[in-house]
């Protein structure tokens, strides 16, 4: 009981002189010697002292911490000044004044301002760095490599530096767009060979690279340099293809022509084969009909110049045959004799010889006939003036014979 009566006052209002006082008067109800309450008193003096001491130190080691804060957010906000190049940022206190909690709250809000801007700049570079990063790989042909957004130097974000960053944008936008425009064209160029040359266009085309085809949009078409190298070899070897094409139908053309005219080929036949010779003196660039340089025309002109050769041999008598009665029915009527067997024997052995060209044959007898009309030509007011002269002397027979 005694105990807790002791105990009892300290649960009220609590002072150093009340704790003393109850000291001592349990010291006295003790019986404590002098010395032991003086060396009791001592120590309670010292521990006293102890916890001052460590609360001040506590106090110092705040005010260090605040200190450090303080400093810390001041040097925050002269680099985010700096880093956002916002020289004229009003938000900063103009004079560090007050306790160092009022100094940090003074400065909060700045901080907090800027911490916002600063997203919102990072964000800004972040974003255009992406599309630079975008267009770069595409241009290098390394889309597929690229994992993750660009590292933005958070040390300069400034306003010049992100229109930098955008007139580089601006400027890789123009290039990729003009690089577009001449995968388009070139695409295009592709396509109309292809057809011209009766070509599997989509074969052609994405073999150079898979994005090329119809059914891909026009942004995700590859404008890397491998890919405008590449097409611009194709287009290159189509043309070669196109020219060496029309070189050998221009030249099956001429085959056909001069065969016609040696068998003297109704028009009707010729009027086949009226999409292989259109194209005889046709440039290049002409040449724009699909399917007219296709690899299956110009086989099949070469089977027809083909069958013709084979033809031509076995009617070359005929044909010289036929020169050769037009040749004695102009000298008939022009009255010239000539020996029409030494004619035929002399193109017989010609022909079967076979040392001379049946053009040349041809074009020979022709020269022949063409002589023989200027003769008949020359000699017809002679025949004509004979003629009247014989038709004269029968009438005048006639008459001599009618007055008998």
């Amino acid at each position: 009981m005694a105990v807790t009566d002791v105990q009892n006052p300290l649960l009220g209002e609590t002072t150093c002189g009340s704790l003393l006082q109850k000291l001592q008067e349990i010291w006295d109800e003790v019986g404590e010697s002098d010395e032991e309450r003086d060396k009791m008193l001592l120590q309670i003096e010292q521990e006293c002292l102890d916890v001052y001491k460590r609360k001040v130190e506590q106090a110092a080691k705040s005010r260090a911490q605040l200190l450090q804060a303080l400093s810390d957010a001041k040097l925050e906000l002269s680099t985010l000044v700096s880093a956002l190049g916002d020289k004229n940022f009003g938000g900063i206190p103009e004079k560090a004044s007050g306790t160092i909690k009022e100094q940090l709250a003074a400065i909060a809000p700045a901080l907090e301002q800027l911490w916002k801007q600063k997203e919102e700049r990072v964000k800004d570079f972040s974003d255009v760095q992406s599309q630079i990063q975008k267009i770069c790989g595409e241009i290098a042909g390394n889309v597929s490599e690229q994992t993750g957004s660009p590292a933005v130097d958070e040390s300069d974000l400034s306003l010049k530096k992100l229109d930098e960053y955008q007139a580089k944008f601006q400027e890789l936008q123009k290039e990729k767009s003009d690089r577009l425009h001449k995968v388009l064209e070139f695409v295009s160029t592709v396509h109309d060979l292809c057809a011209v040359l009766g070509m599997d266009f989509f074969s052609t085309v994405t073999e150079v690279h898979p994005s090329l085809d119809d059914s891909t949009g026009v942004q995700s078409k590859s404008i890397s340099n491998d890919t405008l190298l590449r097409l611009a070899k194709t287009v290159s070897a189509l043309n070669q293809d196109k020219k060496q094409r029309l070189h050998k139908l221009q030249e099956l053309a001429t085959q056909l022509i001069d065969l016609w005219n040696l068998m003297d080929t109704p028009e009707e036949e010729r009027k086949l084969f009226d999409h292989v010779t259109c194209n005889i003196s046709a440039s290049v660039d002409e040449v724009t009909v699909p399917g007219a340089l296709a690899l299956d025309l110009i086989e099949q002109a070469e089977v027809e110049v083909e069958r013709l050769d084979q033809l031509k041999s076995s009617r070359m008598k005929e044909i010289a045959f036929k020169r050769q009665v037009e040749l004695e029915e102009i000298f008939a009527r022009a009255h010239i004799e000539i020996d029409p067997e030494a004619a035929r024997e002399k193109i017989m052995s010609l022909i079967d010889s076979g040392n001379v060209e049946p053009a040349e044959l041809l074009a020979d007898m022709d020269n022949q006939i063409a002589k023989a009309k200027e003769e008949a030509l020359s000699r017809k007011e002679i025949l004509d003036r004979v003629e009247k002269w014989m038709s004269a002397c029968e009438e005048e027979s006639w008459l001599e014979d009618y007055n008998r």
